[in-house]
């Protein structure tokens, strides 16, 4: 561990992208240059973007820096889990299987479905007229 200076991994959900740094240290989350509570106000979305350190029992021996970009609060999220978790199996290859039992190392490939035409929406049609 001492000869890196610090574990990537790259994180993907829906429309948003996570680059995700961990470096030695005491727990704090940085994400986008502020706090994870100042990013992600709601207390469910912040436990979810830390399941995988609290999966690995790593909560206060990592510092977490954050880069996030495209989609919503959600997918953002969503990309900050799967991004630490791909960072905690490069640091130690012996979590994976605990990160796959619990779905961390998993990409969530659900993304929005597109319009077609004649429609609506993705699968909305307009209302059928028999005369």
């Amino acid at each position: 561990m001492a000869d890196q200076a610090y574990f990537y991994g790259t994180g993907k959900r829906k429309c948003a992208i996570a680059r995700v740094k961990l470096f030695p240290g005491t727990g704090s989350v940085i994400v986008n240059g502020r706090s994870l509570a100042e990013a992600y106000p709601l207390p469910n979305l912040q436990s979810k973007a830390l399941d995988a350190l609290r999966v690995a029992n790593m909560m206060d021996r990592f510092n977490v820096i954050v880069k996030v970009e495209g989609g919503g609060i959600s997918g953002q999220v969503g990309a900050i889990r799967h991004g630490i978790a791909r960072a905690l199996v490069e640091l130690d290859e012996g979590v994976k299987p605990l990160m796959r039992q619990y779905g961390l190392l998993t990409r969530d490939a659900r993304i929005k479905e597109r319009k077609k035409y004649g429609l609506k929406r993705a699968r909305k049609a307009p209302q059928y007229t028999k005369r």
